[in-house]
Order: C-alpha cells, then sequence, then structure tokens
C-alpha cells in the first residue's frame, strides 16, 4: 500500500463531500437501491492505513464492540473464577440466532454463575432463525431474554458482577460498576476521553457512546496485534480473538454473513455485526482493525462492504471467493425463489 494512506488519526482529514463506497442493488439491469459507506482501516498505533470517507464522524458502535465490551469478564477474573468455556466467550461477543445451541448455553451459564433468565435485563424477542421460530410457535412458547440476540453478552456481565461482589440489578444502567468498567475499556482501547462523548441506549438497554470509525478500528486492532497492551489486557484478548475463531456459528448463527465468511477464511479474520450499518473486523496476520458504517443503516449495505474489503485487503483470495459468491454479491430472489437482481459494490466504487 502507498504510503501516503499512512497518517496519524489526529491529523486524517477526509476529503470526500459524500462517503464514497456505494453498494447496488439491481433489479431487471437497473440499479434500484444504493447504500453508501465510510470506511477506515487503522493500525493498533493509531496509523490510518486506507480509508474512504468520513471516518472522524462520530457513530455508535453498537453490537460490533461487543468484543472490546467482553474484556472485563476475562480481565477481572470472572471467566476463570466460573470455569467461562472457550463457546462462552464467543458467545459473550455474540449477536446470536437464538438457535437451541445459543438458548442452551446462555441458560446454563447463567445456572452455573447463581443467575437465572430472569436476571437478564436485555428483553426477549423471537429468534432471527426461522426453524427456530416455528419451533417455538408449535409449542406456544413465548421467547424468554434467554433467546434475545445479546443474551450472551449480557450473561458475561452477569458473570463479571457476581465474581466482583456487585448487586445485578441494575447491571445495564451507566453508572452500575460493570458498564463503567466497560466505558473505561473503551476510552483505553480507542484512544479516547469519552466522558463528553454523545451517549444513547443500545437496543438490549445497555449504554452506547459515540466513538469515530477511526478509533474504533484502532481498538479492533489492537485486539490482535497486542504489542503495546498491558500483559492482563493482552491474554483477554487474545482469548477472545481466539474464541470467535473457534467459534463461528456462535458469534450469529445459521445463514448469518459473518458466521459463514469465518467458517470459509478460518483464523485469518473475526468479524463482529452491529445494528444501524455498523461492521467490524481484526486481520490477525496483519494487525489490523476495520471499522465501517453504512449511512442509511442497512446492515446488507455493511456486509457487501465488508466483504469486499475484505476482497481488497488480501483476506478473501480467490477460492475463498468463488466458496462465498452468494454472500458477496447476494442474489435478490422474489417470492417464489427466482433470481430477480444481486447486491453488489457500485464499479465505481474506490475498491
Amino acid at each position: 500500500m502507498s504510503s501516503s494512506h499512512s497518517k496519524s488519526l489526529a491529523s486524517f482529514k477526509s476529503d470526500a463531500t459524500a462517503n464514497p463506497f456505494v453498494v447496488e442493488i439491481c433489479r431487471g439491469g437497473m440499479v434500484e437501491s444504493r447504500h453508501r459507506a465510510a470506511v477506515a482501516v487503522v493500525d493498533a498505533d493509531g496509523k490510518v492505513v486506507r480509508a474512504w470517507g468520513d471516518v472522524e464522524r462520530p457513530v455508535y458502535g453498537r453490537s460490533a464492540i461487543k468484543p472490546l465490551q467482553a474484556l472485563p469478564l476475562i480481565e477481572s477474573g470472572a471467566a476463570d473464577k466460573y470455569n467461562v468455556s472457550v463457546p462462552e466467550i464467543a458467545l459473550a461477543c455474540a449477536s446470536h440466532n437464538g438457535e437451541p445451541r445459543h438458548v442452551e448455553l446462555v441458560q446454563a451459564w447463567l445456572s452455573r454463575i447463581g443467575c437465572g433468565v430472569g436476571d437478564l435485563e436485555c428483553g426477549g424477542h423471537m429468534p432471527y432463525h426461522d426453524a427456530s421460530v416455528e419451533a417455538l410457535i408449535r409449542t406456544g412458547t413465548k421467547p424468554s431474554a434467554a433467546y434475545n440476540n445479546c443474551s450472551g453478552k449480557h450473561t458475561g456481565f452477569l458473570c463479571t458482577a457476581r465474581h466482583l461482589g456487585e448487586r445485578t440489578a441494575g447491571y445495564i444502567n451507566l453508572e452500575h460498576p460493570v458498564q463503567q468498567r466497560i466505558l473505561g475499556t473503551l476510552e483505553q482501547m480507542c484512544g479516547l476521553d469519552l466522558g463528553k462523548a454523545a451517549r444513547g441506549i443500545d437496543g438490549c438497554g445497555i449504554p452506547v457512546i459515540a466513538v469515530p470509525l477511526g478509533n474504533m478500528a484502532m481498538a479492533m486492532a489492537r485486539l490482535v496485534d497486542t504489542a503495546k497492551l498491558p500483559a492482563a489486557r493482552a491474554a483477554a484478548s487474545k482469548r477472545i480473538v481466539e474464541a470467535m475463531a473457534a467459534e463461528p456459528f456462535l458469534v450469529a448463527g445459521t445463514d448469518r454473513f459473518c458466521t459463514q465468511l469465518m467458517d470459509v477464511v478460518g483464523k485469518k479474520v473475526v468479524l463482529k455485526t452491529g445494528a444501524e450499518g455498523v461492521y467490524t473486523a481484526s486481520l490477525r496476520e496483519r494487525g489490523l482493525g476495520i471499522a465501517l458504517k453504512v449511512d442509511d443503516g442497512a446492515s446488507r449495505g455493511a456486509e457487501i462492504a465488508m466483504g469486499q474489503l475484505l476482497r481488497h485487503l488480501g483476506a478473501i483470495n480467490e477460492e475463498d471467493a468463488t466458496r462465498l459468491a452468494d454472500i458477496l454479491t447476494p442474489p435478490v430472489r422474489n417470492r417464489v425463489g427466482r433470481e430477480t437482481g444481486r447486491v453488489k459494490p457500485a464499479a465505481d466504487s474506490p475498491f
């Protein structure tokens, strides 16, 4: 890559008037819709390796930063005290489908720490997996909070609170020690004072803190390039990355983009989706982090942008790309399954 693309986060300014990466939804030979995205590729020292669009604008990381939020689970000693397994660590980073294995692992983990589903403050919703929804309907079962796509993360929060002797009620509130530890962790990994950052409440009830894409990408790079992290954080980062790479199904589930891609590329990349068109990745062999945001919040746009970027950076080779063709440029189908178009990067996108 050209050295002209290597700038510090503090000095980088985008010249683009509109985020330049475009994903097109084509139908019958015509472009029907477009999604625009900003993308940052940053190393662990904060050098911008590549960037397209406005990477300084703060965005909510949503679920794309769950691997960072899981760090205190390990650093605190909670994971070791409660014998948290590799699958459970992956689940703590997950936005899962609510399939049986996801739900059963959450329930067993809660039981082991002396909690129950009623202690989860994330709320319940139907699974993101059709067969699992149908199974609940057949039995007349109402989905509990264990089915929430964030239930693994919340179980990790409860596990940490149990270990440190903190109250479990209200663990989702910003003033609770669980969330204060996470805030401190985000500040350290992102290299920012977030005391005055914009904040809101996520879909699962926890605080969301606005972080520029460039800093978010740097934090993801630090998960895989741990040379300058304190020993305890470096060890925790390694365990999180190893767990996600070992258990792609638990990170999301059947037919999900990140699970399918990690299944094919192996341990080279760990991926994490977030709501409103946010996506992050850590490139293990190169020590780089990626963060992107689709302007209109479309997940389909974020997936195609991430896939194309990983091809551009060489993390997906041609053999992998052939195997992943139907998720890298997915077909648009009508109700009878006939292909009517494709979702793909625009021809004039920058990569």
